[in-house]
């Protein structure tokens, strides 16, 4: 029940992405949720129990299950660290290729050593007494902790970087990245528990992966999905506050161009240009220049020049009002 409400969520996020996300040159948060999702299909026991059998029925679908999703991780750390300008090094190594390789390398050798039986839906619960299976374990969680963990001070640090709904998606992946290394470290906890026999240890803590396993998928999938949303409702929001810093300008602007003709007077199809922030520019631009020539008197009031330096500001970027005001869309994925 718990790998099939995982894969939903996993595919539900792909479709999100493939929608609101097509335009992006970087396609990296795009490949891991559809790897992850597939991994997490996999899992599911009534197709695990259909496609083990059709490999040898040797339990090598949860090998490459767990290939996947690590490579579905290593893909999701990089989107991630992407998605900022903070790429310190301990950072870039923990979501290098050379890692992720060395993983699978090391997974894959101590798959080899695994007495694996014949296909079980139970691989941990029957096989983990091994120290085969323990390591193969351990070695597949401390991956995932280490990159998950990578993404929590990423997360972390966009949130405190950002205002208002800004934070949002960052807090719902700082969240994600939490309950996700909690439930690394349980995993391999029970994996060591198991191992030495202290059967007691690992079902007290067996307890608490299900809940894990939601948690940490529902706030990552939820943090991916929400980030488009947000930039969508922040660019309405700034194409709005640009249409109406463009409508308290006018009456200056015209004043503006009666004093000194400018483009607009030369290229009128320019000057309703379907581009706000161009016409918005094309509008400061034109008030500036009448200000600055020597040739007319053109003053304004200190109310003008305040609403002037507020859209100039707006333009560069530097108005933070969008951040802090935009209402907080529901909760249903940057790269650059």
């Amino acid at each position: 029940m718990i790998q099939t409400l995982v894969a939903t969520l996993m595919w539900a996020l792909v479709a999100s992405l493939l929608i609101f996300r097509r335009k992006r040159t970087d396609r990296s948060i795009t490949y891991a949720a559809i790897t992850i999702a597939i991994a997490m299909t996999l899992n599911v026991d009534d197709i695990y129990t259909v496609v083990d059998p059709l490999l040898g029925g040797t339990n090598i679908a949860t090998l490459i299950a767990d290939a996947l999703l690590m490579t579905g991780l290593f893909f999701l750390g990089r989107g991630v660290m992407k998605s900022g300008e903070y790429r310190p090094r301990l950072v870039r190594a923990a979501v290098s290729a050379p890692v992720l390789l060395i993983a699978l390398l090391a997974i894959t050798a101590s798959f080899l050593f695994i007495d694996r039986g014949t296909t079980t839906t139970r691989f941990m619960s029957d096989l983990g007494a091994q120290p085969a299976t323990a390591v193969y374990s351990i070695i597949n969680f401390s991956y995932g902790a280490l990159v998950i963990a990578t993404m929590l001070v990423l997360a972390a640090r966009q949130y405190r970087h950002s205002t208002g709904i800004q934070r949002l998606p960052a807090a719902l992946l700082s969240l994600g990245s939490t309950f996700g290394v909690a439930l690394c470290l349980a995993v391999i906890v029970m994996d060591i528990a198991h191992a030495a026999g202290q059967l007691d240890l690992m079902h007290a803590i067996q307890a608490a992966y299900d809940p894990l396993s939601v948690l940490t998928f529902v706030f990552l999938c939820a943090g991916f999905a929400v980030q488009p949303a947000v930039r969508r409702a922040q660019h309405h929001a700034r194409r709005r506050n640009t249409i109406s810093f463009t409508a308290q300008l006018e009456p200056l602007w015209l004043r503006a161009t009666r004093a000194r003709p400018g483009l607009s007077q030369a290229d009128p199809l320019a000057a309703n240009s379907d581009d706000p922030e161009g016409h918005l520019h094309r509008v400061i631009v034109e008030i500036r220049d009448a200000m600055i020539d020597p040739r007319i008197t053109f003053d304004i009031s200190a109310e003008d020049r305040a609403l002037l330096e507020r859209a100039e500001s707006h333009l560069v970027g530097n108005d933070t009002t969008v951040a802090t005001t935009l209402p907080v869309p529901n909760v249903e994925e940057r790269e650059s």
